[in-house]
């Protein structure tokens, strides 16, 4: 975990995003403390990493989210290299959709 990021203030920012109990309430939060565009960023760097994990080209990521190649590359390194945040989140929400079948 990157060290500089483990904050108190960054803790106190996670508790709060865990304290949320719906998806409306994370409309309700989220565009309080992001901007419309911060918050677009983050969705499309889902998305990017959602398409990478299916094996899509860059030129498909692109022409679909509107990502620069800059932006699939550093999320590609993420996938590749970070914590496995991506990957844990993509399972769990895999298996919420495989118990709700």
């Amino acid at each position: 975990m990157n060290k500089k990021i483990h904050t108190e203030a960054v803790d106190q920012l996670f508790e709060a995003i865990l304290s949320l109990r719906d998806k409306e309430e994370c409309y309700t939060f989220f565009e309080d403390v992001c901007t419309i565009n911060e918050l677009l960023s983050l969705s499309q760097r889902f998305e990017v990493a959602k398409m990478l994990r299916e094996k899509k080209t860059y030129l498909e990521i692109s022409e679909k989210t509107g990502a620069s190649t800059a932006t699939i590359s550093r999320v590609n390194r993420s996938l590749t290299y970070g914590n496995d945040g991506y990957e844990m989140v993509f399972q769990r929400l895999e298996a919420e959709k495989k118990s709700a079948e």
